[in-house]
Order: structure tokens, then C-alpha cells, then sequence
């Protein structure tokens, strides 16, 4: 049986349905964010029970993470924080962030920047909660008057905001589809009105450009493709990671991994190549610290 990989993660069915999702939005509001948590568990078990390539998945990572062999006990916290930080999305596209204890690290660095150059890029990948980013500027632990913009896939995209309508039909994100040919002058605009704007760069959306990185102590492929429309874009890039610690608590922090503004055209290669390796090398870090955050449930490390 062939491993979902991070190039055909798009083609695995979903499990969820809007119908569903819908029933878990009207239980969640209803019955608050405490004692709706207890369907939690039963969800965990299922997947346990029934996503044998997730579970294999599941095992494989967390053997490289925890560095030792995994067992079912961690397996299942490695799900429950996955179906958490989903719970938490109702939650959070509500505007209910007074039920979270949200630490913010980082973000004077982001907005210093973003003083000297209209626009930044943060760069995140599918490790604890990017949601939890609609907290900032709402609650006085962010910047204020903060603007997000997300690129993304259009099938992608597609899905997001059904999804968003099923949580809070109100809910809006600022979506840019990747593949239009107008997508990178829209992108541009957005910059230029001093907007965040975030992608994601841990999965493959075409199959142009790979470099190989040391992850967790082994070999994987990561995109290039992420990387070199930060550097047509020519802006500062953060990390940013929103990490799920248990309970209501996380934790979104930003680093600094790679300033475009300034590489000429001949150093983009090198730039480009050096961004990438810095970003695999801080995943590591963070999933060594977070382990049971990491949501990329098939085979990361299978040969290319």
C-alpha cells in the first residue's frame, strides 16, 4: 500500500463532513468549551482505531521526536492535541479568546520590522495551531490593528472557508489562491497596505523544486517553492509557530529566519536554499520541545 506523502497529501479524502462539523459547532457553543471536550476523547480513539496510515504516521514521527520507541499512551496525546487545537478552532474564529491563557513571544521584533518595510511574510508549517494567530490585537498581546492575509493552494482555500462558514458563517479570513495569474500582484497589494501575509511551507503544491534537509535526525524533501516567492516578494520572513501546551494554554512565538529585502537576483539561489535549511532546522527544535504538536499525519520521510 503506497504512503501518502508530502506531495499527495491533497489527494487523501477528509473524514470530517460539514454536516458534522456543523453538529460539533452547536454542541461545542452550547455546551462550552469544558465539558464539550469530553467528545474529544472518543475522537481520538477512533483515529486510533481506524486511520491505520495516520497511526503508522503518528509512530513513525513521534519515534524521531521523543527518540525512543512511542508508545500507544503517546500515540493517543499526539491525536488529542490534533483534535484539540481543531476543537479550539470554533473557539477561536467566535472571537472567544477569553477562554485562553495566550503567551505571545516575539512580536515587538515583527512589528519593528514592519515599521522599516511595508509588509512581512510569516512562514509557518502544520505544528500546533496557525488559528490561534486571530488572538493577536484582540486581547493586548499583540499588535495592534493586525491584518493576515494566508497564501495558500485554491483547492486548499476552497475547503478553509467552508469550513469557516460552518464554524461562524461571519468568520472571514483573507484568503490569496496560489496558481491564478494574478495571485503574486494581489499578494504585492496586500504588502504594500502593510498586511501580515502567511503560508505554509512543510507540504508540497506542485512538484517543482525540493531541497533535502536534515529533520529530526533523518533526511526529508521540503519545498522550495514557498521560499522563492518570499524572495520575488522581497520582504523580511518570520517563523511563526502557535503551539498547543495543554489545557487552554499556548504559546505563539516568532523568530526572525530570513531577510529577501535586500538579495540581489544572482544571491537568490543561495538565499533561498539557506532559508529553507534554517526553517527544518527550527521545526526541529520546536518538535523536539512540542512533540505531540506536529500534524502532518503521513510519511514525511519517504524517499523521493
Amino acid at each position: 500500500m503506497k504512503t501518502l506523502t508530502s506531495r499527495d497529501w491533497r489527494h487523501e479524502r477528509e473524514r470530517s463532513n460539514l454536516f458534522f462539523l456543523k453538529l460539533m459547532v452547536w454542541v461545542s457553543l452550547r455546551l462550552g468549551r469544558t465539558l464539550s471536550r469530553g467528545v474529544l476523547v472518543f475522537i481520538t480513539l477512533y483515529f486510533l482505531a481506524f486511520a491505520p496510515k495516520a497511526r503508522r504516521s503518528s509512530r513513525d514521527y513521534l519515534h524521531r521526536a521523543l527518540q525512543r520507541t512511542p508508545s500507544l499512551l503517546d500515540q493517543f496525546r499526539h491525536f488529542y492535541a490534533f483534535a484539540s487545537t481543531v476543537h479550539d478552532r470554533i473557539y477561536l474564529l467566535n472571537d472567544r479568546f477569553d477562554l485562553f491563557d495566550i503567551e505571545v513571544v516575539g512580536a515587538e521584533r515583527v512589528l519593528q520590522t514592519a515599521k522599516q518595510v511595508p509588509g512581512v511574510l510569516l512562514v509557518g508549517a502544520h505544528l500546533g495551531s496557525f488559528e490561534v494567530m486571530r488572538s493577536l490585537g484582540k486581547v493586548g498581546k499583540g499588535p495592534a490593528g493586525f491584518r493576515l492575509a494566508m497564501l495558500m493552494y485554491e483547492a486548499n482555500a476552497q475547503k478553509i472557508n467552508a469550513t469557516l462558514h460552518a464554524i461562524n458563517p461571519f468568520a472571514r479570513h483573507d484568503i490569496v489562491a496560489l496558481g491564478q495569474w494574478d495571485s503574486m500582484l494581489k499578494v504585492h497589494e496586500r504588502l504594500d497596505s502593510a498586511y501580515v501575509v502567511g503560508l505554509m511551507a512543510d507540504r508540497f503544491l506542485d512538484e517543482n523544486g525540493q531541497l533535502i534537509n536534515p529533520f529530526l535526525g533523518h533526511s526529508a524533501a521540503f519545498p522550495l517553492g514557498p521560499w522563492r516567492a518570499a524572495a520575488m516578494l522581497r520582504r523580511p520572513v518570520f517563523l511563526m509557530v502557535g503551539l498547543y501546551l495543554g489545557g487552554n494554554r499556548y504559546r505563539i512565538q516568532f523568530e526572525p529566519l530570513a531577510d529577501f529585502s535586500q538579495v540581489q537576483r544572482t544571491q537568490r539561489p543561495e538565499a533561498i536554499e539557506m532559508a529553507a535549511r534554517v526553517f527544518a532546522e527550527r521545526l526541529t527544535h520546536f518538535c523536539r520541545i512540542a512533540p505531540y504538536n506536529w500534524f502532518n499525519f503521513f510519511d514525511f520521510w519517504e524517499a523521493r
